[in-house]
């Protein structure tokens, strides 16, 4: 029985879009038992994502790659889960760093997914279906407390007041007199494969500006060459690049205010589903069939079919491995606008 004093631990520091995935099982577990603390391991990066959520009572930062890389790293996260007494470690990610972690860690019930590099550490293991969306395979890790989720979980991110002002004074100074008009484009990706090409990203925005939108290119600072340049093509007054001049949540209520966000496979990509807004997503090197498409309703993906290279893996890569790159470049920009309008156009109907 799951008592006000029983701590939860959940343990997730893969992606950022992984992050965002794991926060409908705090959502689950804070409805199914309210009155347990429920704390969440991620990486330093995706720490803000849980800041103001009401489902997670403390973040624990692991900084796996820099300060606390290496078995002594690990010990010494373990020694602090150790000390803090965990009663339940529910662990999506499958990796053995984790899955040892929390084994060093002492918690008595582990649970984790039957496929996970590090099952053997784990008290419970969940078969991971892979036909399943990403956010429903991490919920099934419930089944292991008898926590049962009918309705789809969507994630949910919580800017707080300062945020919100922070996007207020960049759309005020920016003359930006109506945000009810705005789109925001994510052309940035870790993996090269995953990116539809910038120069139609330019276009979209160049057309979507002379209807009347306000175009955001959005992205984190690794991306704010990439939206520049976007940008500079598109030549168009109401065209912002945002990459890089907003923090992790700035950046989600920047996105609340927009009618829809257009994106690659990546992170942004979850970042749109959990503020609320639609999404039209752009596959392909990965396909939606991996579970990670954006989930609930008022969506669109938009993608090449039928092509014999596709997936060519998991992630993505850095170049195409056959050197046609047929699957992003065959996606042109009247496809994409398509989609935006219907999503648009069905999402203000449920809103009227």
């Amino acid at each position: 029985m799951m008592g006000a004093g029983t701590k939860i631990v959940i343990f997730q520091t893969a992606f950022l879009g992984d992050v965002i995935l794991t926060l409908p099982v705090a959502q689950a577990l804070r409805r199914a038992f309210p009155h347990v603390r429920i704390d969440l391991v991620t990486t330093p990066q995706a720490a803000p994502l849980a800041l103001h959520h009401p489902a997670i009572d403390n973040v624990i930062p692991f900084d796996k790659k820099k300060s606390q890389r290496g078995m002594f790293g690990m010990l010494d996260l373990a020694h602090r889960l150790r000390k803090n007494n965990y009663d339940v470690a529910i662990v999506p990610h499958r990796s053995l760093r984790s899955a040892l972690i929390v084994r060093m860690s002492g918690i008595p019930m582990r649970i984790g997914f039957a496929s996970s590099a590090g099952r053997w550490f784990f008290t419970h293991r969940i078969p991971y279906v892979p036909s399943r969306h990403e956010v429903e395979r991490n919920l099934s890790l419930l089944s292991a407390l008898d926590v049962m989720t009918a309705e789809k979980e969507i994630p949910a991110v919580y800017p707080d007041a300062q945020e919100v002002k922070a996007v207020e004074k960049f759309l005020f100074e920016q003359e930006i007199l109506s945000p009810e008009r705005c789109i925001a484009l994510a052309p940035g990706s870790v993996w090269n494969t995953k990116r539809w090409l910038p120069e139609h990203f330019a276009a979209l925005a160049h057309v979507l500006a002379y209807e009347g939108w306000t175009v955001f290119l959005t992205g984190g600072k690794e991306d704010a060459g990439l939206c520049a340049s976007i940008a500079a093509e598109a030549d168009h007054k109401n065209v912002f690049v945002t990459a890089g001049n907003f923090t992790l949540l700035e950046s989600a209520d920047l996105l609340r205010r927009c009618k829809a966000l257009v994106t690659n496979d990546s992170a942004p990509l979850h970042l749109g589903v959990a503020i609320g807004i639609p999404v039209v997503a752009i596959f392909g090197a990965t396909v939606p069939e991996f579970g990670f498409a954006p989930y609930g309703d008022h969506h669109a993906v938009v993608e090449i079919k039928g092509l014999a290279c596709r997936p060519c893996g998991i992630h993505g890569g850095r170049v195409c491995p056959i050197s046609t790159f047929d699957c992003m470049k065959r996606i042109d920009v009247p496809t994409v606008l398509a989609a935006i309008h219907k999503v648009v156009n069905e999402y203000s109907s449920t809103k009227s």
